[in-house]
């Protein structure tokens, strides 16, 4: 890992005038382009940080079943442990990715270039500022292992509700975007074994009457971003009554970034998100802060094609060997990004060892 991508903090960030400037960009951004259209208007980035037009193709539960479509139930259980076990072993889908020639042999990765610490770029960098943060970091682990240069990595900037078919219809070999393993994305892309371990909460002002996920959401409104388990989650207890039935879920956002914008403009009460990017906007808004405690479990996964058995075990195959490297390994990642937003006890955040499906 090169040094620029293991500091520890940012200078500066979180200013007001950074903030108001980032404020009206996320705003004229969304007049232009309503809802990001319906398809994946997300651009391509190099490794080196440099963003593109065109396009290479690449090849061919909230913690439990909630939102979930068609699983048997004992399927859905437990969907973290829908994943194969590791190998090294090359196959059909590495097969592919290693045998792109020239400039185009890259590792074609979806991620964020938006949430604060997992996938985005420093303000005050200068320049043209690297993609960095932990989703990043397992991104050039992932590119070093398949491809033996951690550089060799094509990011493409995906928005929250293009995760999934961005996977299907072959324009990135995987997603590594704090991404939730739940039963319904099951039925569309294939995971690898979890790699973080985070759960829903509420980001609201302050000042706000706002206690947490309970009564005092009665008649507010709450940002969410489209396709995120977030929303499904509210939607399915609003239906079942654990959430009262005047709150308002009609705003939705392509990014989850542009709900703390809406909230900041006061167009909503509060953000519904990962506890995880909960926190690294409260740490970008001082305004702003987590309203009680995460109320589900879940776990983020690298995402991939269904049909991708060999680059789903070489995955899990690299995961394991990340959380137990004792240097640049998952814990340096946590160090280096997420301690200043998560805490001091990456124990509350590191998954249980992975369980695999039987494949004999």
């Amino acid at each position: 890992m090169r040094a620029q991508r293991l500091r520890t903090g940012l200078k500066g960030w979180g200013g007001v005038g950074a903030m108001a400037f980032a404020c009206t960009l996320a705003v004229l951004f969304a007049l232009l382009l309503p809802v990001l259209r319906s398809h994946d208007t997300g651009g391509e980035t190099g490794a080196g940080g440099e963003t593109g037009a065109g396009g290479e193709t690449g090849p061919g539960g909230h913690g439990g079943t909630r939102g979930g479509q068609a699983r048997a139930a004992q399927e859905c259980a437990d969907p973290e442990k829908q994943t194969l076990a590791p190998s090294d072993a090359d196959g059909p889908t590495i097969d592919a990715i290693q045998n792109r020639r020239g400039e185009k042999r890259k590792l074609i990765v979806g991620v964020d270039q938006n949430s604060y610490r997992w996938g985005y770029r420093d303000p005050n960098s200068g320049g043209d500022a690297e993609l960095e943060g932990f989703d990043i970091d397992l991104a050039h682990r992932i590119a070093q292992d398949v491809l033996g240069d951690p550089d060799a990595v094509q990011f493409k900037a995906i928005p929250t509700n293009q995760r999934e078919p961005a996977i299907e219809n072959g324009r990135v070999d995987m997603v590594v975007r704090t991404m939730t393993i739940n039963c319904a994305r099951l039925e569309k892309v294939a995971f690898s074994a979890p790699y973080f371990r985070t759960g829903q909460q509420l980001l609201a002002p302050k000042s706000s009457s706002i206690t947490g996920y309970d009564g005092t959401l009665a008649g507010k409104r709450i940002c969410t971003a489209a396709g995120s388990t977030a929303l499904s989650t509210l939607e399915q207890d609003r239906e079942d009554g654990r959430l009262a039935a005047d709150t308002d879920l009609g705003t939705t956002v392509p990014n989850q970034l542009d709900c703390l914008v809406r909230l900041q403009l006061g167009e909503v009460d509060a953000v519904v998100t990962d506890g995880a990017l909960a926190a690294s906007q409260a740490a970008q808004d001082p305004t702003v802060q987590l309203k009680g405690d995460a109320f589900t479990t879940e776990y983020y996964g690298v995402a991939m094609k269904k049909d991708a058995d060999d680059l789903v075990r070489r995955v899990n195959h690299v995961l394991r060997e990340w959380r137990a490297d004792r240097a640049g390994g998952w814990q340096d990642s946590y160090e280096a990004w997420l301690r200043p937003t998560m805490g001091d006890d990456p124990a509350k955040s590191e998954p249980p060892a992975p369980e695999y499906l039987r494949t004999s």
